[in-house]
């Protein structure tokens, strides 16, 4: 006979876990996707001149990686010290730091990886200047691209309470001025734009 668990933290800490997890898998494979997007990119680049060129599983690892580092920032609370101010603003702010916290942990990574291989630490980060200094900031570019549209669907999701984002995403819309969706955007908060928490 099942006898039923009523310590009320323990049933937090699993729905946390549970709740943590399935967001790691969603970031995962929205990466997944970016990343994999940009390497059949690549590799159509590099077909046309005769190379090949696709890496195996490349994309899924960088995600799983980089979905944990950002993960690491979520714990951290990174970016929510800095206090209220415009939406637009907070986005693009937080997206800089994330920017560079996944920047320092992949230089990390490549120091770890390279003294695991022989390298010494100064060799492992002549990889990322010098001639491969050009990638690097093109890659960063493109990372800083990818975590804004996150990063935005995080920050409007709290501006308008915790899950209307998805229910005004994907509730079905018949005609220019739903009504479900005009419900739901006056109960997510004040209209006047003074009242309103990201100013």
């Amino acid at each position: 006979m099942a006898v039923a668990n009523n310590n009320p933290s323990t049933e937090t800490i699993a729905q946390r876990a549970k709740n943590e997890l399935r967001e790691y898998a969603l970031l995962s494979l929205y990466l997944f996707v970016c990343f994999g997007a940009l390497i059949l990119y690549k590799a159509a680049i590099l077909g046309e001149e005769g190379i090949s060129y696709l890496p195996s599983g490349l994309a899924a690892i960088k995600a799983l990686i980089l979905a944990k580092f950002i993960m690491l920032g979520q714990m951290i609370r990174l970016g929510d010290r800095r206090g209220g101010g415009r939406i637009a603003y907070v986005i693009a702010y937080k997206a800089l730091l994330y920017l560079i916290l996944l920047l320092v942990l992949s230089v990390l990574e490549e120091v770890v990886v390279g003294l695991i291989h022989g390298r010494s630490v100064a060799a492992s980060l002549a990889e990322f200047g010098g001639a491969k200094l050009p990638q690097t900031l093109a890659t960063s570019l493109i990372m800083l691209l990818i975590l804004i549209p996150y990063l935005a669907s995080r920050e409007l999701n709290v501006a308008l309470g915790e899950g209307r984002l998805w229910t005004l995403l994907l509730e079905r819309r018949d005609g220019p001025r739903s009504a479900g969706l005009t419900a739901i955007a006056r109960e997510s908060g004040p209209t006047n734009p003074s009242d309103h928490p990201y100013q």
